[in-house]
């Protein structure tokens, strides 16, 4: 498959380059980096929303699909980003947030008005007899997941921030508009899409309570209708390109219907997002605690999901990083002693197993979370919100923002650092979120005498040189060695062993014969060579071909 051996680098516009002056990101001040991300040799660009939106959520609170906001430029900019990245050999993947719009968005605005064409776009419902809420369900941002439709007394469903109002795909209309925003967007040129939060989009059409201790999730979560929305939406659009790469964001998603989404026969997305890895460091499966990650779980983890695609035909993207996670460096990885070898070593486990990577920029150069030292530094809301909840819980000051410190998205949402000024060479302006750390790690220092960025391009590299990387099945190895994640990927003849020491301490690992003498493919420690029982030191990292 086409996307099998591309590498994708995920922007976050607001935070990449400012070329004005007004501490925010922009289209200009990508197209004024567009050199540096042709030297990394990455395939596509991810774009996270710069579509017009009062940024409630971050840009995922959608007023209109077919406008850049001004804050970020204009479609003349898009146009001429566009051109240049192809020229430069780079597609574009844009967000397609089509679960939800914003309230301001004029199809909401327009069944306020009382416009019963748009009524139906949205789920809109009556209280329940007793005047309690339509359903019993939660928003995933807190609180119950309704919300007043104007003065009229009922109320519309949004399961994320109150200003963003569920669609209704049940509504023809609604499918229909979904297809037409893709396809305003592949006639300039775009034929790469990432979906938000897609799973979700399967809601039934009588709306019921959960039943007592069940998560309303699951009452709408991977339902099966998805799956023919899915196919629906991909022939009337997506589907039509035979270079397409879509990718769905998927919550709390199974082994089995991934496999169903990404299954080529299906006809429905190229890979899909999941989170279960990531979710390793939280305490009883709460977010905001902090304590050490789980290595066995993290490892299990990545080995059933591995396995299981492999024998059932489905694809992943694999990723560490994103724009809604604190940096994977300071969760899995050592950034005191070992920053540059757990940057390394994090590349190379998943660059090198089956799925396609996704690089969170800043992840090239070893960026890791900010130093703040206070909640005025914060912008997130999410990070407000859950900081007064640990306070309302009895906590210490201290203690809270320790957790805040460990698990805010801003942490992912830092100024890209392009060199060591004091605005990190993001802004000339004011930035609007504080970098802490940029004489230490920024762009221009990593280009000068780093080592990771050459690491990374090295992977890219090799991903498209070896059909084992791109193509190969995916066995796990060595489970019995704590802190060894490994595994054998196998293509035809070829067998590639990849062995990451996810530890402080230097560990030993017992060869099969046939890898003793295999070819050293990459590895972050220089001196390493096969050996019947290899040494591995600590956060290092290497890959081993040897013919079947």
């Amino acid at each position: 498959m086409g996307f099998h051996n591309k590498v994708i680098y995920q922007l976050y516009p607001k935070s990449f380059y400012d070329s004005d002056g007004d501490g925010v990101g922009d289209l200009r001040g990508i197209i004024d980096k567009i050199d540096y991300l042709k030297s990394l040799h990455v395939d596509m660009i991810w774009f996270n929303p710069f579509f017009v939106s009062p940024q409630y959520d971050n840009g995922y609170d959608v007023a209109d699909y077919r406008q850049i906001d001004p804050r970020f430029g204009t479609m003349a900019d898009f146009d001429e980003l566009a051109k240049k990245l192809k020229a430069a050999g780079i597609d574009i993947m844009l967000d397609m947030v089509l679960n939800h719009t914003s309230t301001e968005h004029a199809w909401f605005q327009k069944a306020l008005a009382g416009d019963k064409h748009y009524q139906a776009y949205y789920y809109i419902r009556p209280p329940k007899p007793d005047g309690s809420l339509p359903t019993n369900w939660e928003s995933k941002f807190g609180g119950p997941a309704w919300a007043p439709f104007g003065d009229t007394g009922n109320y519309y469903l949004h399961l994320y921030e109150r200003r963003q109002a569920d669609l209704n795909w049940h509504n023809p209309a609604v499918r229909q508009e979904a297809a037409a925003i893709i396809n305003f967007w592949r006639a300039k040129g775009v034929h790469g899409f990432r979906f938000d939060v897609l799973n979700v989009i399967g809601k039934a059409d009588k709306l019921v309570d959960a039943p007592p201790s069940v998560a309303s999730k699951t009452l709408y979560t991977d339902t099966p209708i998805v799956q023919d929305y899915l196919k629906e939406l991909a022939a009337n659009s997506f589907g039509q390109d035979d270079n397409r790469v879509t990718v769905g964001e998927m919550s709390s998603t199974t082994i089995a219907n991934s496999i169903a989404y990404t299954k080529p026969d299906n006809h429905e997305l190229s890979m899909f997002f999941q989170f279960h890895h990531l979710k390793t460091d939280y305490k009883n499966g709460e977010k905001w605690s902090k304590v050490p990650y789980d290595f066995n779980a993290l490892r299990d983890i990545l080995h059933t999901w591995g396995q299981g695609l492999d024998q059932g035909g489905g694809w992943q993207a694999l990723f560490w990083n994103n724009h809604d996670q604190p940096r994977a460096i300071n969760r899995f990885g050592d950034v005191g002693q070992y920053r540059v070898k757990s940057a390394e070593l994090l590349a190379a486990a998943i660059h090198l197993s089956r799925g396609t990577p996704y690089i969170y920029m800043g992840e090239e150069i070893g960026m890791t979370d900010p130093d703040y030292t206070s909640m005025a530094d914060y912008v997130d809301v999410e990070a407000k919100n859950a900081y007064a909840a640990l306070l309302g819980k009895g906590m210490s000051e201290k203690e809270a923002f320790g957790i805040i410190l460990a698990k805010a998205r801003d942490n992912s949402r830092t100024p890209m650092q392009w060199d060591a000024s004091g605005h990190a060479g993001f802004t000339t302006g004011t930035p609007w979120l504080r970098p802490t750390n940029q004489a230490a790690i920024n762009v221009q220092a990593e280009l000068a005498h780093g080592e990771i960025f050459k690491f990374y391009q090295q992977l890219i590299a090799l991903r498209k040189q070896y059909p084992v990387i791109s193509d190969g099945s995916y066995t796990p190895f060595g489970t019995e060695i704590d802190r060894l994640y490994a595994y054998i990927r196998t293509y035809g003849t070829q067998q590639l062993l990849v062995l990451n020491n996810f530890s402080d301490k230097t560990m030993t690992v017992p060869l099969p014969e046939k890898f003793q003498t295999a070819k050293v493919l990459i590895t972050n420690e220089a001196t390493l060579t096969p050996t019947a029982t290899m040494t591995l030191p600590p956060y290092a990292t290497i890959g081993l071909l040897q013919k079947a």
